[in-house]
């Protein structure tokens, strides 16, 4: 056997194998490659983990930032300022010249200039805000006024302050109540905008973002009322609205009515009636109605439309504080007919001491009454809210004046 060569099944393994041919370049670049890929991402790593940059990767660029010394002020010190003065805050003087300023002062002399006088908001009259949660009763229908516990009334809360007496005493005083707010945006925000704080204003039980519209309209010094729809004497030909009180078979269903257009918005001193010719003659109608307003602490306003109602004088009866509108402005809507009827309420104010009117809240009557307003305090003439009215009134009368022109 010793001269037998090994065949392939007896050779030992891993000898007198064949040598591979060539060179092994292409596995040594392999084996290069991949060692470097790995030290790059090794790399990647360690660095990312000793900076902890959650922003790592991202784009990268150097700024060079050259610190410049501070300008110096362009003013010089006086003579008489002692330079640790000239080096703190600039003093008013040198803002104002280096501001190209002339602040006039105090007691100094303006040739020339135009001065304006800026309102005083601390003297500001204010109304009180609303709701009030002692005057307040939550029900289906939201919230609705009510008597408080210690004896206040939403009537009295609600008002308009009458403010601070006048230096001289005025020649007469006028109050004015504008209804059919809430109905109308446009209408109802140039109304609250333009006419002065102590005319009061009347919103309809309709309309969106009542609550909102009211508070703003209160904000601005304006007390309210609501506007409560009844039974004219041509319903239903001539209808108010939904909720409308009625008289005969169906005025059992009048205090739920009556609760709802209560409950669409708070911070009302009392209601006016809107139409209800019809309901306001009838006292059998009334008397729930008004039972049920004495008991929420409510003032109550006759709008003067119709000569047989019986409104104020049975509010009167029911222990409700209550008075009806003397004339209507603007029965005729045209601006001159609604001028002459401002100037008979300025000689009826001279004449009787205090005159009730109203008016709708239509464009032409809101710019004139807007535009009269201003001619007032030269005239001695006062505006009063409709709530302070009845105290410069006999306490024999709830009005009205059997003057003027009315509805």
């Amino acid at each position: 056997m010793a001269g037998t060569p090994l065949t392939e099944l007896n050779r030992p393994l891993g000898q007198d194998r064949a040598a591979p041919s060539g060179k092994p370049w292409g596995r040594w670049s392999a084996t290069a490659a991949a060692a470097c890929v790995g030290t790059v991402i090794l790399g990647l790593l360690l660095v990312a983990a000793i900076r902890r940059d959650p922003e790592g990767g991202e784009p990268v660029a150097v700024a060079s930032i050259e610190k410049r010394a501070a300008p110096v002020a362009s003013i010089p010190p006086s003579n008489d300022t002692p330079l640790a003065a000239s080096r703190g805050p600039a003093s008013a003087a040198q803002l104002e010249n280096s501001a190209g300023v002339t602040v006039v002062r105090a007691g100094e002399d303006a040739p020339g200039a135009i001065i304006i006088t800026v309102p005083d908001e601390a003297g500001a009259i204010k109304l009180a805000s609303a709701p009030d949660s002692r005057l307040t009763e939550r029900t289906r229908y939201g919230l609705l006024p009510k008597l408080g516990a210690d004896g206040a009334t939403p009537a009295k809360i609600y008002a308009r302050p009458l403010g601070p007496e006048p230096g001289a005493k005025p020649a007469g005083r006028i109050a004015l109540l504008i209804g059919g707010l809430g109905i109308s945006q446009n209408g109802t925000a140039d109304a609250i905008a333009k006419l002065p704080g102590p005319v009061s204003l009347a919103f309809a039980p309709y309309g969106t973002e009542l609550e909102r519209t009211v508070q703003r309209a209160r904000s601005e010094g304006h007390e309210i009322f609501l506007q409560l729809p009844m039974e004219p004497f041509d319903y239903p030909d001539n209808d108010p609205g939904p909720h409308t009180l009625l008289t005969g078979p169906k005025a059992q269903d009048n205090l739920d009515r009556l609760h709802w257009s209560l409950g669409r918005f708070t911070g009302y001193v009392g209601i006016v009636n809107f139409l209800g010719g019809r309901l306001t003659s009838d006292e059998g109608a009334l008397s729930p109605i008004l039972r049920e307003l004495a008991g929420r602490g409510l003032m109550v306003v006759d709008d003067g439309s119709s000569p047989r109602s019986l409104l104020a004088a049975s509010a009167t009866r029911a222990q409700i504080p209550a008075l009806k509108i003397d004339r209507v402005i603007d029965s005729v809507t045209r601006a001159d007919a609604i001028d002459k009827e401002l100037a008979a309420l300025e000689a009826l104010a001279r004449d009787q001491g205090i005159v009730v009117a109203s008016a709708s809240a239509l464009p032409v009557s809101i710019e004139r009454i807007n535009r009269w307003a201003q001619s007032l305090e030269a005239k001695k003439i006062a505006l009063v809210p409709v709530s302070a009215a009845r105290g410069f009134r006999s306490p024999k009368t709830t009005g009205s004046l059997s003057t003027g022109s009315q509805r």
